[in-house]
């Protein structure tokens, strides 16, 4: 089999298109690039919109935690004390067995005028289950990074909105929040790497890949135990999620350089990547 027709057969296996039979031996190295790069369309799945949905609710926490109000404040709290201070890996368990733990056909809500029926089978697959895990996990991190930033805008920018006569939704949308992001952002970088490498936990999870159609570690981990080689598919792996670290570095570096855009060139935050080996 040529690497033309093994790419149109697998490159889009891991979605449901293509060969559904995996190859049983003579596995060749354009097999093994084409399906755990098929895997990692997965994997990109799980990172871009976990980090997509998290950013959002890691302002909402960020703000929280800076409230007054101990009601608002208290929660915030442990949402980030919980998720920041238990292991991912536990967390992809306890959901997923917690997920297991809700009816089939569904939860009935009624609303008073209408009754509607909210699906949960669907939480017990990956696609759904693990991305809610990562979603979380992700906001309470980003969260906590926020907060500090938050914390450490300058109080001139704050008298200076304010002498302007900004104040409310319009002084937090001009003047709090693009500061808070760009003081942010060269850590919150750092925690979208981690994110992004965070979804292999995934294939160890509790999750099952549904017809065989897992993430790049599935792939890696079949080819690993067919051939009895793991010097091959796993740096495969390796390789892909460095491809993509770069482009994260780059799409982050060019959302920095417009955040500070405003600045003089030797004031400019550049930034300072160090991936988190152990959380």
């Amino acid at each position: 089999m040529s690497c033309a027709q093994t790419f149109q057969d697998y490159a889009l296996r891991s979605i449901g298109y293509g060969e559904r039979l995996l190859p049983r031996s003579d596995f060749t190295l354009c097999e093994h690039f084409v399906l755990i790069g098929s895997g990692m369309i997965w994997n990109v799945y799980f990172g871009v919109l976990a980090l997509t949905f998290g950013f959002f609710l890691a302002t909402a926490v960020a703000l929280g935690k800076a409230a007054r109000n101990p009601l608002i404040r208290k929660p915030a709290e442990w949402f980030i004390f919980v998720f920041r201070g238990s292991p991912l890996f536990i967390q992809f368990f306890l959901a997923y067995e917690t997920f297991v733990l809700l009816p089939r056909v569904g939860i009935d809500i009624n609303l008073g005028f209408v009754e509607i029926t909210a699906e949960t089978r669907w939480l017990t697959r990956a696609w759904l289950g693990a991305l809610i895990v990562l979603f979380l996990n992700t906001a309470a991190y980003a969260g906590e990074i926020f907060y500090g930033a938050l914390r450490s805008v300058p109080k001139g920018d704050m008298e200076a909105a304010d002498a302007y006569g900004l104040s409310g939704w319009t002084k937090f949308r001009r003047v709090t929040w693009p500061t808070m992001l760009r003081l942010a952002w060269p850590a919150y970088t750092n925690e979208a790497i981690f994110l992004f490498h965070a979804t292999t936990l995934v294939f160890f999870s509790g999750f099952p890949a549904w017809q065989q159609r897992g993430d790049a570690l599935y792939y890696a981990n079949y080819f690993a135990d067919k051939t009895f080689n793991p010097f091959v598919p796993y740096p495969i792996v390796a390789f892909y999620f460095i491809m993509l670290t770069l482009c994260v570095i780059t799409i982050f570096g060019i959302i920095n350089t417009r955040l500070n855009r405003h600045l003089p060139q030797e004031q400019r935050r550049k930034l300072r990547i160090r991936p988190q080996v152990i959380r």
